[in-house]
């Protein structure tokens, strides 16, 4: 029974905390004080989200699904951390969730660096102070091929390091259908400028020839050609793009240098899992890339960081750049760094490395699991079923690309009103552990491709604790509504 709430007008604020308090720790209850002040807060800014869903033209959510959603954040304020979040989405690098979870080795060395003292910037040979932590540049020195490697704090500061070796003021050949946006808002024109060189915009918004960037070479407006991943959209049709060996060569007979940016890095083929091949940084430096740009934790699978492989002396260079300081990353990640990348070096990437264990999982072995969870639950009044799922890449990588997966799908035209998509997902969302699914028409759908085999058992009690919450909190709105609509208080 829906809750008496105006469709174009959220409840008030003390209606909705009314609604929650019972609900919370007995210092988030506080009536007065600081904890009050946040609570008031945050309900006034759930509130003025749904104002604004409604100001769009969205349907009202209901005086409980607001509630789920107030409660399970004054319990993230207020209380430690118990867990994690179970990713059931589908996307294997969700930017939302922390992009690619780290492997257990990577866990580890981490782990060890930050509870003690290493040999960060210390010659372990002489005593003496030596180069900062090398380990991963090492890795990938062997992993690419490259001459050298360095290793910032993201992919975004390895480009703007990268495009500054153009010179103050000097050019960096662009081609316009590589003028991208590559995530929060960051934009390679707006990168090229804060890095003090002048961009030059080559060629067409669809179609790019090695020819067009002839006349900013030869007339030296241009010192560096900077290649740009398309990571989270793709062209079709009309289009072309030029070469990356011929470009190359253009670019070296005129003096400049070639920068490529790969975006995500992949350090294994992705064809063999029913992907399209992305290009890997030893072919790009094959294809005459004098520095070649990825991160460090989309498809790589480790730490957030940005990788610069190739030529020795502009490596040398960028080292010796003042905002390399700046851009450095700290003992966790480069520990962390090094222990992923050994694992490439091992040959144990497909096993060990959570993103690349997640591509290469058998439907079969995904639906194994689904089954699994369904079988636990065959005593939850509300409809449960395995469907064929298609989870993505994601985090900038082969946009529009899907691998086949399975999913449990719950609720549908059967479920009881209570169990709507909103409210269910909620109480996943607020519950502990926490579960991240999503909507499809009137189902949940929690894909078993993004959820690691240790979490899957954990599933079941997740989701039925989520129906036990959403049942509950409507059951207990429902005859609050019938005592105030009958003008009887029920014992």
């Amino acid at each position: 029974m829906a809750s008496p709430v105006n469709a174009l007008r959220p409840p008030s604020v003390e209606r909705l905390l009314a609604i929650v308090r019972p609900r919370l720790t007995a210092q988030a209850q506080a009536s007065k004080g600081p904890a009050h002040r946040s609570n008031v807060a945050a309900a006034r800014e759930i509130l003025a989200d749904e104002r604004a869903r409604i100001a769009r033209g969205q349907p009202a959510r209901d005086l409980e699904a607001l509630a789920i959603e107030l409660t399970g954040r004054l319990q993230a304020a207020h209380e430690p951390a118990l867990g994690g979040v179970i990713n059931a989405t589908g996307v294997i690098v969700h930017t939302n969730l922390g992009r690619a979870p780290w492997p257990a080795a990577a866990i580890a060395a981490a782990a060890a660096a930050a509870g003690g003292y290493l040999f960060l910037e210390l010659d372990h040979a002489t005593g003496r102070r030596g180069a900062r932590f090398r380990e991963s540049e090492r890795h990938l020195i062997a992993l690419t091929g490259a001459d050298d490697a360095l290793v910032v704090n993201n992919n975004a500061a390895a480009v703007a390091l990268a495009v500054g070796l153009a010179g103050r003021g000097r050019g960096v050949a662009v081609s316009r259908g590589e003028l991208v946006e590559i995530g929060g808002g960051v934009r390679i024109p707006e990168i090229v400028r804060r890095a003090g060189a002048h961009l030059v915009e080559v060629g067409t918004t669809n179609r790019t020839r090695v020819a067009d960037f002839e006349a900013p070479l030869a007339d030296g407006r241009t010192r560096v050609v900077l290649r740009v991943h398309p990571s989270n959209f793709r062209q079709s049709g009309f289009t072309q793009r030029p070469d990356a060996r011929e470009l190359a060569d253009l670019a070296h007979e005129h003096g400049a240098i070639v920068i490529d940016d790969l975006g995500s890095g992949a350090l294994l083929d992705t064809k063999p899992y029913g992907l399209p091949h992305e290009r890997m940084p030893a072919e790009a430096l094959a294809d005459g890339a004098d520095l070649v740009t990825f991160s460090g934790d989309k498809l790589l699978g480790g730490p957030q960081a940005g990788c610069i492989v190739g030529r020795a002396d502009l490596i040398a260079r960028l080292r010796r750049d003042p905002l390399t300081r700046a851009m450095r990353p700290d003992k966790v990640t480069l520990a962390g760094l090094a222990a992923t990348l050994g694992i490439y070096r091992a040959g144990r990437a497909v096993e060990e490395i959570p993103v690349w264990r997640m591509i290469a999982e058998s439907v079969d072995s995904l639906r194994a699991s689904a089954e699994a969870v369904r079988d636990e639950l065959e005593d939850v009044n509300v409809p449960i079923r395995i469907v064929e799922s298609e989870a993505t890449v994601g985090g900038g990588s082969l946009p529009d690309e899907v691998l086949p997966s399975i999913a449990i799908a719950v609720g549908g035209p059967d479920a009881a009103p209570d169990l709507s998509p909103d409210r269910l997902v909620a109480a996943l969302r607020t519950g502990e552990p926490a579960v991240i699914g999503r909507i499809a028409g009137d189902v949940v759908l929690l894909d078993l491709r993004t959820v690691d085999p240790e979490h899957r058992p954990a599933l079941a009690g997740a989701l039925r604790a989520a129906v036990d919450v959403a049942r509950r909190g409507a059951g207990a709105r429902d005859e609050a509504r019938g005592s105030a609509v009958g003008g009887v208080r029920r014992p």
